[in-house]
């Protein structure tokens, strides 16, 4: 009787996490077509169009450093429900932007109320799922998000070639109204035994960082995010500005990548079940630094397919990183799972942020960029392949 009750609550809630999960990829994905319009209205060079991304997840990360503790002391629902108010009205701010600058306050703005929707999710997939379990749920939650950079950018090229760019931060904001009423209604909070002490406290996020396995797995996931922003930021201008492509023809092999992406987020529950973690995380590791090496080698080659095709390598090794990091940097934390999500969160998309960002302003041609954030994750096989690496994948707690 148990079991069935736990499943027809896991089918219920993993709805409503997929939901809010889908705030932040669609705050991305769904204007990317739009960037080298958005450069001209603002008459600004392509980096200030950029930044309107690598701003929103420097935000979102941040972000949940005050997220992840609220969410511990006044519920997963509450701040699922305040960040969707803050990202829509956000959203409104950005659609009516005059200038770079107010559009950039926007996504500051929007980016927090992202993060406290992902950390509500991610929160409630460890009350829900425990640390066994959680990491195969952040995999099916990835691969649900992936169906976003499948399908957002080709309704953001129809809304912008029919409407005008403004018009994805109007449907973002509609989004953010529609799931904002669901989740009044059918959202239940997971985390009833709420805390009562002082919710920012140096030594609730320090008990996390104080631990080898969450930094390291935090920071590989910080790297294998890093080369996604770095394709997301750099594909419109590559395959657009560089290589003529159409609105159209862009958002083609954009849905391509996200449709292997979706296939590797799908698969990689399967390779951490058959596999373990370790060797799944191995071979996600050695996918990026084999898709580093074929950018570098066909970077001088001035076709769609060249470009995309590295992509293609890294979205695997990508999905894999990332499903087994993730439940691996979270599985110590229990009562302290909001705060441990934030701080993922913070190395997750702050962290990728900012090294995308400085990589952006080191003037290397955009392969080349690309390539040196694949290659970053080297390290990490010389740490998985150690004696501490071993005995990591071998505690469970």
């Amino acid at each position: 009787m148990q079991s069935s009750t736990q499943t027809n609550v896991t089918k219920m809630q993993f709805a409503l996490l997929t939901m809010l999960v889908l705030f932040s990829p669609l705050a991305i994905d769904i204007y990317l077509p739009a960037l080298p319009q958005i450069s001209q209205a603002f008459h600004v060079e392509h980096t200030l169009a950029q930044d309107t991304i690598t701003w929103f997840l420097f935000a979102m990360g941040v972000g949940q450093l005050f997220a992840g503790p609220l969410a511990d002391k006044h519920g997963r629902r509450t701040v699922a429900i305040v960040g969707i108010s803050i990202y829509g009205l956000s959203a409104v701010l950005a659609w009516s932007a005059q200038t770079i600058e107010w559009m950039l306050m926007a996504r500051l703005l929007q980016g927090l109320g992202a993060c406290a929707t992902s950390v509500a999710a991610f929160a409630t997939v460890r009350d829900l799922f425990g640390p066994e379990k959680s990491g195969k749920m952040i995999s099916y939650l990835n691969g649900a998000i992936c169906f976003i950079p499948a399908l957002a950018p080709i309704l953001g090229s129809w809304l912008t070639q029919q409407f005008g760019w403004r018009s994805n931060f109007s449907f973002m904001a509609l989004f953010a109204l529609l799931v904002g009423v669901i989740m009044l209604i059918n959202m239940k909070e997971t985390n009833p035994a709420t805390e009562k002490q002082a919710v920012f406290r140096l030594e609730r996020y320090w008990s996390v960082l104080k631990t080898p396995t969450f930094i390291f797995h935090s920071t590989l996931c910080m790297l294998a995010m890093a080369v996604i922003l770095a394709y997301v930021t750099s594909a419109p201008v590559v395959l657009m500005d560089g290589l003529g492509l159409t609105m159209n023809e862009f958002t083609f092999w954009f849905g391509i990548n996200a449709v292997v992406n979706i296939i590797a987020c799908l698969t990689a529950p399967k390779c951490m079940d058959t596999f373990g973690t370790r060797t799944t995380l191995i071979s996600g590791v050695l996918l990026m630094l084999f898709a580093g090496a074929l950018m570098l080698l066909l970077a001088n080659t001035a076709q769609a397919w060249a470009f995309m095709t590295p992509i293609f390598v890294s979205s695997i090794g990508f999905a894999w990183v990332l499903g087994s990091a993730a439940g691996k940097a979270l599985a110590p934390f229990g009562d302290k799972a909001g705060t441990a999500a934030a701080l993922l969160g913070l190395f997750q998309m702050s962290g990728s942020g900012l090294v995308v960002g400085l990589m952006q302003r080191a003037n290397l041609e955009p392969q080349h960029m690309i390539a040196v954030q694949m290659l970053l994750v080297a390290p990490a096989l010389f740490i998985l392949l150690s004696k501490v690496g071993k005995a990591w994948h071998k505690v469970t707690v």
